[in-house]
């Protein structure tokens, strides 16, 4: 279907309370995005028409998704005069012939399982699967290959809580079916809401047909708790991970890393196991070896880890960061950190070779001060560089030093370590043998 011929409705206006947080149901986030965001994602390769209906914590949804869609519509529900899913269509305007309207507790589908959706022409299209266990869905009624009714669990009788078949959530209607029976709707059952589903049973009355579309449990997966979620994000990451495999990319035990939703990777790269790789890093012609975390970081023709962190706006190039080394908010180009240290918001350029223990102490409890470091500088073992500093190119810091606040001039030695003593003896006076 043509992407300016379908509208889209996203009903995200519960409250959600079996996740039992006081965040917002739809902003759980599943491989570093919210819930919502990956269905308005998958919405935007189908429909350039698309409205979010919100009620619970309005402000924080509308304010999240905004910085990251600059053309979706919003629409407040009443939901103390108008509860339930149908109350969520009251106030919401179609610009096309043909609506889908999906819940925003639904994270896994994709543009491809939203297609079946869109290729009948029945006025309505309800999703279905059979599942073992139904329960806290609605039961779909099927008669003769049509969709005779839904009941939803609260509502249903016993022999109805025995059906299988249930409602997936998701709905194709014709314009002129929302027009017509919206308005009618009334909250003549147990929950006192307004349910989209009576919709089916008005249009069925009036012997429209309802097509059911079986789907896949998978795409259609409710969010509904902790656990769901667990499960959701495993889901996500099989897709993730595996799209990633398929352009060329090395990822050693799969299973074990974690990627997110915004991660890119270029070239030829390899991630080993264990590895975690967070937010908008990029990845370059470059090797993640085990256990490494990567944070919103941009690594490029180099190697990093085992054990290594990089932390949020690292930016390494051409450079080795070896195991238990971590950095933040810092820029390295060409550089050695072998093992053991800490480089935070300092910029260090090629030709340079960081030492084991070596730190950068860029935090005096109020303020962040930054670390400035040349070409072909050496620092050595277990020293502390007290910013804001500079070393120029070509300098050396000795094993054990402190560079206070200040300038080390090019070619310079820096060393400040206190003479050795040796005092005979002493091994055996301390332990009296």
């Amino acid at each position: 279907m043509n992407i300016n011929r379908v509208s889209i409705v996203i009903l995200a206006a519960g409250k959600g309370s079996r996740m039992k947080s006081n965040k917002a149901k739809v902003l759980h986030t599943i491989c570093g995005k919210e819930m919502l965001y990956h269905i308005i994602k998958a919405s935007r390769e189908i429909s350039d028409d698309i409205t979010v209906v919100v009620s619970h914590q309005k402000e924080t949804v509308i304010d999240k998704m905004s910085s990251c869609f600059h053309d979706i519509n919003f629409v407040i529900q009443d939901s103390d005069n108008f509860p339930g899913t149908g109350g969520a269509m009251k106030n919401v305007h179609i610009k096309n012939e043909k609506v889908l309207v999906l819940n925003g507790d639904m994270p896994l589908i994709t543009k491809e399982s939203l297609e079946g959706f869109l290729k009948s022409s029945s006025d309505i299209i309800m999703s279905i699967f059979n599942m073992q266990n139904p329960d806290g869905y609605g039961r779909v009624i099927i008669e003769n290959g049509q969709v005779k009714k839904i009941v939803e669990q609260k509502d249903a009788s016993e022999t109805e809580l025995h059906v299988t078949t249930v409602n997936a959530g998701v709905y194709a209607f014709s314009k002129e079916m929302l027009d017509k029976y919206i308005p009618l709707l009334t909250n003549d059952n147990a929950q006192g809401e307004y349910y989209l589903t009576d919709v089916i049973s008005m249009a069925r009355a009036d012997a429209h047909k309802i097509t059911p579309l079986l789907v896949d449990e998978e795409h259609f997966k409710g969010v509904n708790s902790k656990k769901d979620l667990s499960e959701a994000e495993v889901i996500m990451q099989e897709r993730i991970k595996t799209k990633w495999m398929n352009s060329g990319i090395t990822m050693q035990l799969p299973s074990t890393i974690y990627v997110e939703e915004g991660v890119i990777f270029e070239g030829e790269c390899i991630v080993e196991n264990g590895c975690r790789i967070t937010g908008s890093s990029k990845i370059i012609n470059s090797h993640i070896k085990a256990h490494s975390i990567i944070e919103e970081s941009i690594v490029k023709d180099s190697d990093v880890g085992p054990l290594a962190h990089l932390r949020p706006a690292s930016n390494i190039e051409d450079t080795h960061i070896g195991n238990f080394v971590e950095v933040k908010k810092s820029t390295l180009k060409g550089v050695k950190a072998g093992h053991l240290s800490y480089l935070g918001d300092a910029t260090i350029d090629e030709g340079t070779n960081i030492g084991a223990g070596v730190i950068t102490c860029n935090y005096d409890g109020i303020n962040k001060y930054k670390t400035t470091i040349g070409k072909n500088v050496f620092v050595g073992s277990d020293s502390q560089l007290i910013a804001p500093i500079t070393l120029q190119d070509n300098v050396m810091v000795a094993a054990g030093t402190t560079v206070r606040s200040g300038t080390i001039q090019s070619g310079e030695l820096a060393v400040n370590n206190v003479k050795l003593r040796k005092i005979k003896n002493f091994y055996y006076k301390f332990f009296k043998k």
